[in-house]
């Protein structure tokens, strides 16, 4: 049995220099984990709450404290940003951190990212519906190549939303015929993030790795937008070392996908521009993989719109 925990950040709204923050980019994207290591992997992270929130160490502080504590991505993204030397320091030692135990549980990171071209209207339930479409076929394959069965947590948005953009996944598990997922035990189920330590780790991954790197990789001159400050850069640090928690897999000769997918919209840009640090194009590729100019091709398309995913899995 395995477990995919998937949050979102950014919301696809115009981006516009009216609105210095408006956010560049729209991240869906989490993890993976054996069910067997979770009780583990939620073990260590209320220690590693405990090390980053002095508080929640103190005497008498029960463990349910422990878990409904949140740490965010978005206090991440301040900490580099407005909070000085030793506030970033401390940021780049927790996601240095998680990214380890997220390695020794053998987790492995899936997520689309869509770069927002400014001045523009974005479907943005259409992005998130296609993303996790993608995501759940992305964990199908993840499943089968294991030969377990699994279930995948979305963090809880509306009841509509929520709705809305499972369909597409419950449209391909129940349609008559065969099951294009048959691994996935059951479509997409809903959690919110303070009862739910998964939900949190997939915050901090996307919230506070991806989302400002890949904002400071696709979006750097757009030096008015807050979720482009330079402080932000320092999240890519830690990108190389994401790459090689993804989990990708080869459809076809020569043709690989999976892990973290990027559509630039703005200057169709490849996805491996993110797990490179200097030009050296040979950081961050996960094993076994293509070349490193092969491995993230980038995906170009426009989003397709909420109405028309929902006509392809009627």
């Amino acid at each position: 049995m395995y477990l995919c925990y998937f949050d979102e950040a950014g919301n696809g709204q115009v981006v516009t220099a009216e609105k210095p923050d408006s956010q560049p980019a729209m991240v869906i994207g989490g993890f993976a984990v054996p069910e067997a290591r979770l009780h583990a992997l939620v073990r260590g992270f209320m220690e590693l709450k405990r090390s980053y929130v002095p508080c929640l160490a103190k005497e008498g502080v029960r463990p349910l404290q422990v878990i409904r504590h949140e740490l965010k991505g978005d206090t991440v993204r301040r900490k580099y940003r407005h909070g000085g030397r030793n506030h970033a320091r401390w940021a780049d030692r927790l996601i240095s951190d998680l990214l380890s135990l997220l390695e020794e549980h053998d987790c492995r990171v899936l997520a689309r990212a869509w770069v927002l071209r400014e001045d523009t209207v974005n479907d943005a339930e259409g992005m998130y519906l296609s993303s996790v479409r993608s995501l759940c076929e992305d964990f199908e394959h993840y499943l089968a190549q294991r030969g377990g069965q699994g279930v995948a947590v979305l963090d809880s948005r509306s009841y509509v939303k929520n709705v809305k953009n499972v369909d597409c996944v419950t449209a391909e598990k129940f349609r008559q015929g065969a099951d294009r997922l048959p691994h996935l035990a059951e479509a997409p189920v809903f959690g919110h993030s303070d009862t739910h330590a998964g939900l949190q780790i997939a915050d901090l991954v996307v919230s506070g790795i991806l989302f400002p790197a890949v904002c400071t990789t696709y979006a750097d001159d757009l030096t008015w937008n807050v979720h482009c400050h330079p402080g932000h850069a320092a999240a890519r640090e830690h990108c190389p070392r994401l790459g090689r928690l993804q989990y990708r897999y080869e459809v076809r000769p020569g043709k690989w996908t999976g892990g973290v997918v990027v559509s630039d919209q703005r200057g169709h840009r490849s996805a491996r521009e993110l797990f490179t640090q200097s030009g050296d194009l040979s950081n961050g590729v996960p094993a076994p993989a293509r070349p490193a100019d092969e491995v993230l091709a980038p995906v170009t398309a426009e989003p397709p719109s909420a109405a028309g995913l929902a006509e392809t899995v009627s």
